[in-house]
């Protein structure tokens, strides 16, 4: 810790980061809140042992504390997934969290040549900000028109998607997984701006959801990148509006998955045999509830059929685990891939990339990073150094 100084902005951020308050950290370390108020904001310097002391509370390394950050992406906007029932807190740490995934893609790119945004240049498209409007025939329209769009552009055809997850990532778009988020929180993404250029990460809050509802939740956050503005916070809008943006990714989310002519022509036969959603779920990879809900969008259903069949789906306790739903994980993020080809093609260590992103102010757990980053466990576990006590002798040299 020579010449090295405590950052008391990196106190405010840990607290955050671990969803604690200034009164908790007290009362864990046993270092008084004016004492800990002084570090963060720089009117005092703790001895070293408070550092310890913190650094073991929040679960940081020590240098976490000592440490500049010098990454110059740029964030944006945040969107969340389920704002509603989510507290300020939770959204904050998720919003860090999300940070220090763009700062470890710059990092990465100065190795790895990732996929360019790969996003249709030509989208235009009026939504009203009325939540009661949101849905309306006309923006349903538009909504699809966009879908059909993305999916032509992307050379998608009109079948279910196979992997969806593979088609976001080879167009630009860095996909990850938080194991540890509120489960009030189902996904967020944000825009960033690394080397001059635009970049978006969507995090998904993988544990105990099926691959179907982890699917749908890309596809919502793909339909905030192509429809919604990244200008102003989203903590400036008011509910009206976040209302509104919320179901047309939903909207969006649907057209996309289940595109209008050849989801139509699949869920005609039985429109209202709730057995025939189970085999549709395998074949579209949609949850049985939004294949319903875009059945009765697209007017195949009416909607006191569509009410009768919701009100089954509740009354076999459906609402939370249908038929078929096992916890599902994403696949390898392209974070993986890249580290993978560093590792495997000896173009780097697990210490020399560690060292790398120290240098950029990233010193995390190695919990956190792989987390952060949705990888396998183990992937940066440090190998131990070994002294060996035996040499070879220098005349058979």
């Amino acid at each position: 810790m020579d010449n090295q100084i405590f950052n008391g902005e990196r106190l405010k951020e840990a607290l955050q980061f671990r969803e604690k308050t200034m009164t908790m950290l007290a009362e864990e370390t046993g270092i008084r809140k004016q004492s800990l108020s002084l570090y963060a904001n720089g009117g005092n310097v703790p001895p070293y042992e408070n550092v310890k002391k913190i650094a073991d509370s929040l679960n940081f390394p020590v240098d976490f504390f000592m440490t500049k950050d010098l990454c110059t992406t740029i964030t944006g906007n945040i969107y969340f997934r389920s704002q509603a029932s989510a507290t300020k807190k939770s959204r904050n740490a998720q919003k860090i969290k999300l940070e220090y995934v763009a700062k470890m893609y710059e990092v990465l790119l100065d190795y790895i040549n990732f996929p360019e945004v790969n996003l249709p240049e030509d989208i235009d498209i009026n939504l009203p900000e009325d939540s009661f409007e949101a849905d309306s025939e006309t923006v349903l329209i538009e909504i699809e028109k966009l879908a059909a769009q993305v999916r032509a552009y992307w050379k998608l055809g009109d079948g279910p998607i196979e992997n969806l997850q593979y088609v976001l990532e080879s167009n630009g778009i860095i996909v990850t997984g938080f194991r540890d988020v509120n489960s009030a929180i189902d996904a967020f993404s944000q825009q960033i701006k690394v080397n001059k250029k635009t970049v978006y990460i969507v995090a998904l809050a993988t544990g105990m959801k099926p691959i179907e509802r982890l699917r749908f939740d890309m596809a919502h956050e793909l339909g905030h990148i192509l429809m919604h503005s990244w200008e102003a916070d989203n903590d400036c809008i008011t509910r009206d509006e976040f209302n509104a943006r919320e179901k047309q990714a939903n909207m969006f989310a649907s057209a996309f998955l289940l595109p209008k002519d050849s989801f139509v022509r699949t869920v005609a036969a039985y429109p209202t045999n709730i057995d025939y959603y189970k085999f549709l779920k395998k074949k579209w990879k949609v949850s049985m509830q939004a294949m319903m809900y875009q059945a009765r969008q697209l007017n195949v259903i009416s909607a006191n059929q569509f009410q009768y069949m919701m009100r089954i789906v509740s009354k076999n306790g459906w609402r939370t685990k249908e038929p078929g739903d096992v916890p599902g994980q994403i696949g390898e993020t392209i974070f993986q891939g890249a580290i993978d080809l560093l590792f495997d093609g000896g173009y780097m260590t697990v210490d020399e990339l560690l060292r790398d992103f120290a240098s950029y102010g990233i010193i995390l757990s190695q919990k956190d990073l792989e987390n952060f980053m949705c990888l396998r466990k183990g992937t940066l576990k440090q190998k131990e150094k070994i002294i060996p006590f035996m040499s070879v002798k220098k005349d058979n040299q």
